[in-house]
């Protein structure tokens, strides 16, 4: 994304143009896109997250972004006005600390930050070298000075001082939601878009018919946490360790309990509800009492395997959010015999790109 590209006089135009680019690749598959509900973005200061080169130019560092048309050409910044403002006030402040230490700058490669709506904020330095006492007690003052949780990493080093993970807190629909965050794992990066896409979610979770929920692909429990209490029941999934391991945390944290948590793939998953196979990580769970009416999934970028496409058949309501428009349109061309489009939304996660996230309501004919 070229930072001459970001001018929030444009913006309004440039999300008009990816909401009719939606409506017309629907229509070109002739299926019936209801008028979706947009959701922008701030102009500015949206991104709560962002990882940029570090160049250096001899005893200085520079944050550092490359030419689409030519990737090995570096742009030293100055400012990044994406940026959350907790995150742009401290990135010029970082790298003169940086500068101002040849402990700390010596080799670093990259920097990494994470913040969080709630105002906390980690930072990963990344390192061509192996890190050592002297640069864990510059780090450990640094971390204090700026009031940062902060890790450096190098080929086979992680040193954390204070903590590898942030607390976020949302309020969505009168909910007060703790989602914790840990560094190297999915989280959005987009805080107020996704405040609007927990609510949508919510709004077109349940039905008159009830049942259960089954959650596919459920990450951190970031969706998690805002469907659970509309529902008797959820059994979620995910394949990642690190971000099961944040799901159960954050389940507790914020006293879910109607919540069953298994590390399945959404394959192994349809494979255990048509009783094809039995699962050792299925043992504690009694497949029986749930009666599952509606399927909300975050797919990866692929979208639905043929499997998890086979299963969304006979559910009633199918909530699908979605990062990639091309996969979702296959995905319900697929899905077309046996269910319609009953609402839409389109959310900016990523003003000033073609990247464009998706939410579609599916209801079974």
């Amino acid at each position: 994304m070229p930072l001459s590209r970001i001018d929030p006089d444009h913006y309004p135009a440039l999300f008009a143009a990816k909401v009719e680019r939606l409506r017309h690749d629907f229509a070109a598959l002739d299926l019936e896109l209801p008028e979706p509900r947009q959701f922008a973005s701030p102009a500015l200061g949206y991104r709560l997250r962002a990882e940029f080169r570090m160049w250096h130019a001899g005893a200085h560092v520079d944050y550092a972004m490359f030419a689409p048309a030519d990737p090995r050409q570096a742009i030293p910044i100055d400012d990044f006005p994406p940026a959350a403002p907790l995150l742009r006030a401290l990135m010029p402040v970082l790298r003169d600390k940086l500068n101002a230490s040849d402990t700390l700058r010596q080799r670093i490669f990259q920097t990494e930050f994470l913040t969080t709506l709630s105002g906390e904020v980690l930072v990963s330095l990344i390192y061509h070298r192996k890190l050592d006492a002297a640069w864990e007690a510059a780090a450990g003052e640094l971390a204090a000075e700026l009031g940062i949780q902060l890790i450096g990493r190098s080929r086979g080093q992680k040193i954390v001082i204070g903590r590898d993970w942030v607390d976020e807190r949302l309020e969505v629909d009168g909910l007060g939601l703790s989602c914790r965050q840990f560094e190297g794992s999915f989280t959005q990066p987009n805080g107020e878009v996704n405040r609007a896409m927990l609510g949508w979610a919510r709004a077109h979770a349940v039905g008159a018919e009830g049942g259960d929920l089954l959650e596919l692909y459920c990450g951190n429990g970031n969706f998690t946490l805002a469907l659970a209490p509309l529902f008797a029941r959820v059994l979620a999934t995910e394949m990642s360790k690190s971000s099961v391991a944040a799901a159960r945390h954050n389940l507790a944290a914020n006293g879910v309990d109607n919540v069953t948590l298994v590390r399945l793939s959404s394959a192994e998953v349809s494979e255990a509800l048509a009783r094809v196979r039995p699962f050792r990580r299925l043992e504690h769970v009694d497949l029986d009492r749930y009666r599952f009416a509606t399927l909300f999934v975050d797919p990866p970028r692929a979208g639905l395997d043929e499997a998890t496409l086979f299963l969304a058949r006979n559910f009633a309501r199918i909530v699908y959010i979605s990062c990639n428009p091309a996969s979702l349109r296959d995905n319900v061309r697929e899905l077309a015999a046996t269910h319609t489009i009953a609402a839409a939304a389109v959310f900016d996660q990523f003003p000033y790109t073609d990247h464009l996230e998706c939410g579609l309501l599916l209801t079974r004919r």
